[in-house]
Formats: structure tokens, C-alpha cells, sequence
């Protein structure tokens, strides 16, 4: 924007600024044709409401088989009696602490790892091929070698979660901080910032926006980890109750864990979503 700014005020040297100031007024308003437009409030609700929708009337209709795909009515009564029974309730629990440890350690080590390889070329080095070669490994193929390693209990767990969610976080984080603007970095080496100071005030501001989008990513796939993991000899958690209910036959209650790990995954969303939009508060981007 200063840029085009810049321009308009050159083409105009002979009126004063407040004129300039109402040229530059009438010309923002083609300009945001170009974009999106005004945000729709609860926006992010409509997608998810209008697939309810075609459930509930593809289940009304009989387009829907109650055999292949309960009807919403049904899931939610039986959503009902998996809570009055308490064993949603203890079940979801044990999934939301597994899934937080797994994340939050996961965040942790993925963003020290992109600290550690986007500062230094030997960090690079060191770091970069071995979480290269297992972001093309495939969480499913790593779980029998984990499970020799480390056992069938939590600890295994909590591990597959911490490694699958590591990786979007540095990937992000990394090629964000790579294309920090060098000259912040030599004006930080002119005004004599310290190492940590350097990484507190200009590298770790600068890598936020692709920290953020790793973030979106990471929640996701902590969840999508939490699938596989629960159904690897577990006791408790979502997984495992749709497991349970798989040997039985329980479509409705599978369809009950679905929904919850759906809902939790966009709430997970909508929560990095609004984080980063306070954080980032300074940048106008389009989709402001």
C-alpha cells in the first residue's frame, strides 16, 4: 500500500495532502473488489450446518441407509446414553489428555528443532534430513517399530502423537524463518542485539505467521495420531470405545466418535485461528 501510495501522491504534486489524502479514499473501495470481501459472521459454521443439513434430509428421505449411516437423530440418542452411563464422558477425558501431552510436547520440540536448523547451517545440516525422511515415513508404518521399542502402553502413545505433530510445526516454522528479511538481521547486528535477544525480538516474531500455520496443521494430525494410537491396545479413550463398538457392530456409536473427534479438531481450529489473529494483530492481509 505505500508503494501504490507513493505513486498516486507523485502523480498529484500539485494538490495539497488532504486532497491527495480523499483520492486515495475513493480508491480503496474498487481496489477491495479484488479481494474475498466483508467477513460473513460465523462463517466458519456454515460448511459443517450445511452438511448436517444434507445428512438429516438424505436420512428423513431414505437416501441414506440407517444401516451404513445412522440417522443424526439416532447418533445423538445414543450420544445421550454414552453420557448417562459416564462412559463418554471418562472416555473423552483420557483422549484430550493424550492428545494435549502429545501436542504440547510436540509443539515444543518441532519449534526448538526450526530454531536450532534455521539459525544455525549446521543445525540445518544435523536436523533437517532426519525430519525430512520422517515426514515421508507414514505414522502407521512406525507404530510396530515403536511398540518394540517402547511397549503397548501410554508411553508409546504419547510418543507417536509428539513425533507426528513435531513435523508440521518445523517444516512451517523453518521456511518461515528462513525468509525473514536479512536486513532486519543486519540491523539487529548494528545495534549490537545479543544472540538471544536477536532470537526473542526479530527471529522468533518473524517465524510466527508459518509457526501459526503449522499449528493449524499440528492439531490436526495430533487427533488423526490419536485414532491410530487408541486402537493399538488401549483401555480407554474415544478410540478405543470405537473399537469396542466396531466388534459389536455399533455403527451408531462409531458415528459418536467421529463426530467428536470432527468437532474437536474445528474447535482446535477455531482456537489457533483467533490466537493468531491477536498475535499477528499488526499485518493487514487479505483476509482482514
Amino acid at each position: 500500500m505505500r508503494t501504490a501510495d507513493a505513486g498516486v501522491f507523485a502523480r498529484l504534486p500539485r494538490i495539497g495532502r488532504a486532497e491527495s489524502t480523499k483520492v486515495l479514499a475513493q480508491r480503496k473501495p474498487a481496489g477491495r473488489r479484488l479481494g474475498p470481501g466483508r467477513p460473513i459472521p460465523f462463517g466458519i459454521a456454515v460448511g459443517p450446518v450445511l452438511l448436517i443439513a444434507a445428512w438429516v434430509i438424505g436420512s428423513a428421505t431414505g437416501s441414506l441407509d440407517a444401516d451404513t449411516l445412522p440417522a443424526p437423530w439416532t447418533v445423538a440418542e445414543t450420544a445421550g446414553d454414552l453420557i448417562a452411563d459416564g462412559r463418554l464422558q471418562s472416555n473423552l477425558l483420557t483422549s484430550v489428555q493424550r492428545a494435549g501431552w502429545g501436542l504440547g510436547i510436540g509443539v515444543v520440540v518441532g519449534l526448538v528443532l526450526a530454531l536450532i536448523a534455521g539459525l544455525s547451517r549446521f543445525g540445518e545440516a544435523v536436523v533437517d534430513g532426519p525430519i525430512q525422511i520422517k515426514r515421508s515415513i507414514p505414522t502407521l508404518a512406525l507404530i510396530p517399530l515403536f511398540i518394540v521399542w517402547f511397549g503397548i502402553g501410554e508411553e508409546m502413545k504419547l510418543i507417536v502423537i509428539t513425533t507426528s505433530v513435531a513435523i508440521p510445526i518445523y517444516i512451517n516454522t523453518h521456511a518461515q524463518l528462513r525468509s525473514v528479511d536479512t536486513r532486519y538481521v543486519e540491523l539487529a547486528q548494528t545495534v549490537g542485539l545479543s544472540r538471544w535477544g536477536f532470537i526473542r525480538r526479530v527471529a522468533l516474531p518473524g517465524s510466527l505467521p508459518g509457526f501459526f500455520t503449522g499449528l493449524r496443521l499440528a492439531v490436526t494430525i495430533a487427533w488423526l495420531a490419536l485414532v491410530v494410537v487408541e486402537q493399538v491396545n488401549a483401555t480407554s479413550g474415544i478410540g478405543y470405545l470405537m473399537t469396542q463398538a466396531r466388534t459389536y457392530g455399533q455403527i451408531d456409536v462409531i458415528v459418536v466418535g467421529l463426530v467428536i473427534y470432527g468437532l474437536l479438531g474445528l474447535i482446535g481450529d477455531i482456537a489457533v485461528r483467533a490466537t493468531e489473529r491477536r498475535a499477528l494483530s499488526w499485518r493487514q492481509t487479505l483476509g482482514d
